[in-house]
């Protein structure tokens, strides 16, 4: 009986060397494995679906250029993550011509119990965050989606960790006062 071999997975580093290569099977693969997520990424920091994909795009091709430049020193995803989170802040940055909107603002007294509504779907939490300030967005997106601390934000966007707290805590009081109008306007569609 004849066996026929499957051709086996390539493991991620292999798929990195092939990559660096110019293998144009390895850079596509490396893309469909990575671009779903990295889109929803850039989603987060653009004010359209158009800009999200334009900063997907410039993404990779900063990360095929830059590839032969990883050590594998953390998890390509993290690599490629962080890649388009800078690409995403430097396209408000030239984009948008954002301002700092104070060096010393005070931080707004905001409870850590408020937790945003789950009974609403992404598509509409994304649009609430999108209509946020741009400033606000890098910097509540940075903050409570991807986890940075509040020093790390400030040394991205140029700003102070004092500032990075209050933007955060106005783009948060400015969602939560989105999500009651949009509960509002949900519960008198449903009664009226």
């Amino acid at each position: 009986m004849l066996k026929i071999l499957k051709p086996k997975n390539p493991t991620e580093a292999d798929l990195v060397k092939r990559a660096v290569d110019g293998k144009r099977d390895a850079q596509q693969l490396l893309y469909q494995q990575y671009a779903g997520k990295m889109l929803a990424v850039s989603k987060r920091y653009a004010r359209t679906d158009f800009e999200a994909e334009d900063i997907l795009q410039d993404s990779f091709v900063k990360v095929f250029l830059y590839l032969k430049n990883f050590k594998g020193d953390c998890p390509l995803e993290f690599w490629v993550k962080r890649i388009v989170i800078n690409t995403a802040l430097k396209y408000q940055r030239t984009n948008r011509h954002l301002m700092v909107t104070g060096q010393d603002e005070e931080l707004d007294d905001v409870s850590e119990q408020d937790n945003l509504d789950s009974q609403f779907a992404y598509e509409e939490l994304l649009e609430l965050v999108r209509g946020l300030p741009p400033r606000y967005q890098a910097v509540f997106n940075l903050y409570a989606i991807e986890g940075f601390s509040h020093k790390e934000i400030g040394e991205m966007l140029e700003i102070t960790e004092s500032t990075s707290k209050s933007q955060y805590s106005r783009a948060r009081a400015s969602l939560r006062q989105a999500l009651l109008r949009l509960k509002q306007q949900n519960h008198e569609k449903v009664t009226g």
